[in-house]
Protein backbone atom coordinates (compact mmCIF):
# COMPACT_ATOMS: atom_id res chain seq x y z
CA UNK A 1 0.00 0.00 0.00
CA UNK A 2 2.80 2.44 0.87
CA UNK A 3 4.45 1.63 -2.45
CA UNK A 4 1.23 2.31 -4.37
CA UNK A 5 0.81 5.71 -2.72
CA UNK A 6 4.47 6.57 -3.41
CA UNK A 7 4.06 5.69 -7.11
CA UNK A 8 0.93 7.85 -7.37
CA UNK A 9 2.69 10.84 -5.79
CA UNK A 10 5.70 10.38 -8.09
CA UNK A 11 3.52 10.25 -11.19
CA UNK A 12 1.67 13.36 -10.06
CA UNK A 13 4.93 15.32 -10.09
CA UNK A 14 5.39 14.44 -13.76
CA UNK A 15 2.02 15.87 -14.80
CA UNK A 16 1.69 19.48 -15.96
CA UNK A 17 -0.98 21.52 -14.23
CA UNK A 18 -3.91 22.58 -16.37
CA UNK A 19 -6.51 25.13 -15.26
CA UNK A 20 -9.12 23.54 -17.50
CA UNK A 21 -9.05 20.30 -15.51
CA UNK A 22 -8.34 21.57 -12.00
CA UNK A 23 -11.46 21.52 -9.88
CA UNK A 24 -13.81 19.95 -7.39
CA UNK A 25 -16.61 17.46 -7.90
CA UNK A 26 -19.13 15.94 -5.51
CA UNK A 27 -21.17 12.81 -5.95
CA UNK A 28 -23.17 9.91 -4.60
CA UNK A 29 -22.99 6.19 -5.21
CA UNK A 30 -24.95 3.01 -4.55
CA UNK A 31 -23.82 -0.60 -4.58
CA UNK A 32 -23.18 -3.76 -2.58
CA UNK A 33 -20.88 -4.54 0.32
CA UNK A 34 -19.31 -7.89 1.11
CA UNK A 35 -17.35 -9.22 4.08
CA UNK A 36 -14.20 -11.38 4.14
CA UNK A 37 -12.89 -12.89 7.37
CA UNK A 38 -13.11 -15.86 9.73
CA UNK A 39 -16.67 -16.69 8.64
CA UNK A 40 -15.80 -16.30 4.96
CA UNK A 41 -12.14 -17.19 4.57
CA UNK A 42 -12.52 -18.55 1.04
CA UNK A 43 -13.71 -15.15 -0.29
CA UNK A 44 -17.07 -16.44 -1.45
CA UNK A 45 -19.62 -13.92 -2.67
CA UNK A 46 -22.57 -15.31 -0.73
CA UNK A 47 -24.06 -12.62 1.54
CA UNK A 48 -23.95 -9.22 -0.20
CA UNK A 49 -25.51 -6.24 1.52
CA UNK A 50 -26.63 -2.75 0.59
CA UNK A 51 -23.93 -0.08 0.35
CA UNK A 52 -23.83 3.57 -0.58
CA UNK A 53 -21.96 6.77 0.06
CA UNK A 54 -20.92 10.31 -0.78
CA UNK A 55 -17.65 11.50 -2.33
CA UNK A 56 -15.78 14.74 -2.88
CA UNK A 57 -12.91 14.74 -5.39
CA UNK A 58 -10.35 17.41 -6.23
CA UNK A 59 -8.45 17.01 -9.51
CA UNK A 60 -4.96 18.51 -9.64
CA UNK A 61 -4.52 17.74 -13.34
CA UNK A 62 -5.61 15.22 -15.97
CA UNK A 63 -4.10 12.28 -14.08
CA UNK A 64 -4.07 12.95 -10.34
CA UNK A 65 -6.89 13.57 -7.88
CA UNK A 66 -7.55 13.28 -4.17
CA UNK A 67 -10.88 11.84 -3.01
CA UNK A 68 -12.69 11.95 0.32
CA UNK A 69 -15.49 9.48 0.98
CA UNK A 70 -18.18 8.72 3.54
CA UNK A 71 -19.71 5.26 3.05
CA UNK A 72 -22.27 2.93 4.59
CA UNK A 73 -22.35 -0.82 4.06
CA UNK A 74 -24.25 -3.82 5.39
CA UNK A 75 -22.09 -6.93 5.77
CA UNK A 76 -22.76 -10.42 7.11
CA UNK A 77 -21.17 -13.85 7.45
CA UNK A 78 -22.58 -17.29 8.18
CA UNK A 79 -20.75 -20.57 8.82
CA UNK A 80 -23.79 -22.44 7.51
CA UNK A 81 -22.91 -21.28 3.99
CA UNK A 82 -19.38 -22.70 4.13
CA UNK A 83 -18.33 -26.01 2.58
CA UNK A 84 -15.82 -26.45 5.42
CA UNK A 85 -16.98 -29.08 7.92
CA UNK A 86 -15.43 -27.31 10.92
CA UNK A 87 -17.18 -24.06 10.06
CA UNK A 88 -20.50 -25.84 9.61
CA UNK A 89 -20.11 -27.33 13.10
CA UNK A 90 -18.90 -24.03 14.56
CA UNK A 91 -22.19 -22.55 13.34
CA UNK A 92 -21.36 -18.88 13.97
CA UNK A 93 -23.00 -15.98 12.15
CA UNK A 94 -23.10 -12.20 12.35
CA UNK A 95 -24.20 -9.04 10.62
CA UNK A 96 -23.10 -5.43 11.02
CA UNK A 97 -23.72 -1.94 9.75
CA UNK A 98 -20.47 -0.22 8.76
CA UNK A 99 -19.79 3.51 8.58
CA UNK A 100 -16.51 4.60 7.00
CA UNK A 101 -14.76 7.90 6.33
CA UNK A 102 -11.65 7.88 4.17
CA UNK A 103 -9.17 9.76 2.00
CA UNK A 104 -7.37 8.42 -1.08
CA UNK A 105 -5.11 9.47 -3.93
CA UNK A 106 -6.31 8.56 -7.42
CA UNK A 107 -4.30 8.00 -10.58
CA UNK A 108 -5.96 8.01 -14.01
CA UNK A 109 -4.37 5.68 -16.56
CA UNK A 110 -5.58 8.00 -19.35
CA UNK A 111 -5.84 11.80 -19.42
CA UNK A 112 -9.29 12.79 -18.15
CA UNK A 113 -11.06 16.10 -18.85
CA UNK A 114 -14.68 16.82 -17.97
CA UNK A 115 -16.76 17.40 -21.10
CA UNK A 116 -13.91 16.68 -23.49
CA UNK A 117 -14.76 14.74 -26.66
CA UNK A 118 -11.45 12.88 -26.62
CA UNK A 119 -10.34 12.48 -23.00
CA UNK A 120 -13.77 11.72 -21.56
CA UNK A 121 -13.09 8.34 -19.92
CA UNK A 122 -10.35 6.52 -18.04
CA UNK A 123 -9.72 3.52 -15.82
CA UNK A 124 -8.11 4.52 -12.52
CA UNK A 125 -6.58 3.13 -9.34
CA UNK A 126 -6.52 4.60 -5.86
CA UNK A 127 -5.01 4.04 -2.44
CA UNK A 128 -5.34 5.61 0.97
CA UNK A 129 -6.84 5.01 4.38
CA UNK A 130 -9.87 5.51 6.55
CA UNK A 131 -11.65 4.74 9.79
CA UNK A 132 -14.59 2.35 10.12
CA UNK A 133 -17.24 1.98 12.83
CA UNK A 134 -18.79 -1.49 13.24
CA UNK A 135 -20.95 -3.38 15.75
CA UNK A 136 -21.38 -7.12 15.07
CA UNK A 137 -24.71 -8.68 16.01
CA UNK A 138 -26.19 -12.19 15.89
CA UNK A 139 -29.71 -13.55 16.19
CA UNK A 140 -30.89 -15.05 19.48
CA UNK A 141 -34.55 -15.95 20.07
CA UNK A 142 -35.60 -13.89 17.04
CA UNK A 143 -33.78 -10.80 18.30
CA UNK A 144 -30.53 -9.26 17.05
CA UNK A 145 -28.03 -9.11 19.92
CA UNK A 146 -24.87 -6.98 20.01
CA UNK A 147 -21.98 -9.40 20.57
CA UNK A 148 -19.21 -7.16 21.88
CA UNK A 149 -20.75 -6.69 25.33
CA UNK A 150 -21.19 -10.45 25.78
CA UNK A 151 -17.46 -11.22 25.76
CA UNK A 152 -17.87 -14.25 23.50
CA UNK A 153 -14.13 -14.96 23.64
CA UNK A 154 -13.80 -14.29 27.35
CA UNK A 155 -13.31 -10.52 27.27
CA UNK A 156 -14.26 -8.97 30.59
CA UNK A 157 -15.93 -5.61 31.11
CA UNK A 158 -13.48 -2.87 30.23
CA UNK A 159 -11.40 -5.23 28.07
CA UNK A 160 -13.72 -5.41 25.06
CA UNK A 161 -12.39 -4.86 21.54
CA UNK A 162 -12.74 -1.43 19.92
CA UNK A 163 -15.66 -0.96 17.53
CA UNK A 164 -13.73 1.51 15.39
CA UNK A 165 -10.76 0.51 13.27
CA UNK A 166 -8.32 2.25 10.98
CA UNK A 167 -7.57 0.53 7.70
CA UNK A 168 -6.25 0.73 4.15
CA UNK A 169 -8.61 1.57 1.29
CA UNK A 170 -7.54 0.65 -2.24
CA UNK A 171 -9.03 -0.43 -5.54
CA UNK A 172 -9.87 0.70 -9.03
CA UNK A 173 -12.63 1.84 -11.28
CA UNK A 174 -13.79 3.54 -14.44
CA UNK A 175 -14.94 7.14 -14.80
CA UNK A 176 -16.87 8.44 -17.83
CA UNK A 177 -17.68 12.10 -18.45
CA UNK A 178 -21.18 12.64 -19.86
CA UNK A 179 -20.72 16.39 -20.26
CA UNK A 180 -18.79 19.20 -18.56
CA UNK A 181 -20.59 18.75 -15.24
CA UNK A 182 -21.82 15.15 -14.97
CA UNK A 183 -19.80 11.93 -14.82
CA UNK A 184 -20.43 8.26 -14.06
CA UNK A 185 -18.08 6.34 -11.75
CA UNK A 186 -17.91 2.53 -11.49
CA UNK A 187 -15.67 1.41 -8.65
CA UNK A 188 -14.48 -1.54 -6.56
CA UNK A 189 -12.98 -0.55 -3.19
CA UNK A 190 -11.28 -2.95 -0.78
CA UNK A 191 -11.26 -1.95 2.90
CA UNK A 192 -8.49 -3.83 4.73
CA UNK A 193 -9.10 -3.22 8.43
CA UNK A 194 -6.58 -3.36 11.26
CA UNK A 195 -9.00 -5.38 13.43
CA UNK A 196 -9.94 -9.06 13.47
CA UNK A 197 -13.21 -8.45 15.31
CA UNK A 198 -15.43 -7.16 12.52
CA UNK A 199 -17.21 -10.52 12.86
CA UNK A 200 -16.67 -10.96 16.66
CA UNK A 201 -14.41 -13.96 15.90
CA UNK A 202 -10.64 -13.95 16.36
CA UNK A 203 -8.96 -16.20 18.93
CA UNK A 204 -10.12 -19.09 21.17
CA UNK A 205 -13.16 -20.34 23.06
CA UNK A 206 -13.41 -19.04 26.64
CA UNK A 207 -14.18 -20.95 29.83
CA UNK A 208 -17.92 -21.45 29.33
CA UNK A 209 -18.70 -21.75 33.04
CA UNK A 210 -17.00 -18.43 33.74
CA UNK A 211 -18.76 -16.86 30.75
CA UNK A 212 -22.15 -18.14 31.95
CA UNK A 213 -21.57 -16.81 35.45
CA UNK A 214 -20.55 -13.42 34.09
CA UNK A 215 -22.97 -12.85 31.19
CA UNK A 216 -25.57 -15.64 31.26
CA UNK A 217 -26.77 -18.45 29.01
CA UNK A 218 -27.25 -16.16 26.01
CA UNK A 219 -23.53 -15.32 25.96
CA UNK A 220 -22.65 -19.03 26.02
CA UNK A 221 -25.09 -19.85 23.22
CA UNK A 222 -23.71 -17.07 20.99
CA UNK A 223 -20.10 -17.92 21.82
CA UNK A 224 -20.55 -21.57 20.88
CA UNK A 225 -23.66 -22.27 18.74
CA UNK A 226 -22.30 -25.78 18.11
CA UNK A 227 -24.06 -26.81 21.35
CA UNK A 228 -27.35 -26.79 19.43
CA UNK A 229 -26.03 -28.71 16.39
CA UNK A 230 -27.83 -32.09 16.31
CA UNK A 231 -25.78 -35.29 16.71
CA UNK A 232 -22.48 -33.37 16.95
CA UNK A 233 -20.23 -32.83 19.99
CA UNK A 234 -19.81 -29.20 20.99
CA UNK A 235 -16.65 -27.38 19.90
CA UNK A 236 -16.37 -24.89 22.72
CA UNK A 237 -13.60 -26.37 24.83
CA UNK A 238 -11.60 -23.78 26.76
CA UNK A 239 -8.64 -22.60 24.69
CA UNK A 240 -9.70 -24.34 21.47
CA UNK A 241 -9.26 -22.32 18.30
CA UNK A 242 -12.38 -20.30 17.45
CA UNK A 243 -10.93 -17.96 14.82
CA UNK A 244 -7.68 -17.03 13.11
CA UNK A 245 -6.18 -13.91 14.67
CA UNK A 246 -3.30 -13.89 12.15
CA UNK A 247 -5.57 -12.60 9.38
CA UNK A 248 -7.39 -9.29 9.80
CA UNK A 249 -10.90 -8.77 8.49
CA UNK A 250 -11.83 -6.85 5.37
CA UNK A 251 -14.78 -5.92 3.22
CA UNK A 252 -15.40 -4.63 -0.28
CA UNK A 253 -17.81 -2.17 -1.83
CA UNK A 254 -18.75 -2.36 -5.51
CA UNK A 255 -20.61 0.77 -6.52
CA UNK A 256 -21.97 2.82 -9.39
CA UNK A 257 -22.28 6.55 -8.86
CA UNK A 258 -22.70 9.95 -10.42
CA UNK A 259 -20.68 13.07 -9.72
CA UNK A 260 -21.12 16.76 -10.49
CA UNK A 261 -18.09 18.85 -11.48
CA UNK A 262 -18.11 22.29 -9.86
CA UNK A 263 -15.01 23.53 -11.61
CA UNK A 264 -12.19 25.44 -9.99
CA UNK A 265 -13.50 26.99 -6.78
CA UNK A 266 -10.32 28.92 -6.04
CA UNK A 267 -10.54 32.72 -6.01
CA UNK A 268 -9.23 34.18 -9.28
CA UNK A 269 -6.01 36.16 -9.21
CA UNK A 270 -6.39 39.93 -8.88
CA UNK A 271 -5.41 41.60 -12.15
CA UNK A 272 -3.42 44.88 -12.19
CA UNK A 273 -6.39 47.06 -13.19
CA UNK A 274 -8.23 46.05 -10.00
CA UNK A 275 -5.34 46.71 -7.62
Amino acid sequence: MNRLITVIIYLSLLQPLGAQVIGTEVGARLGVGHYFGDLNDDYSINKPGLAGGLIARYSFNRRIAVKANVDYAQVAGDDALSENTFQQRRNLNFESDLFTAGLQLEFNFLPFVHGDKKDFFTPYVFGGGGITYFNPKAEYNNEMIALRELGTEGQEEGDEYDITSMGWIYGGGLKVSLNFHWSINIELAIHQLFTDYLDDVSTTYPDMNALRNRNGDMAVALSDPSIVTPLQPKLGETGRQRGNSANKDSYSIFSVGVSYFLGDLRCPAITPEYK
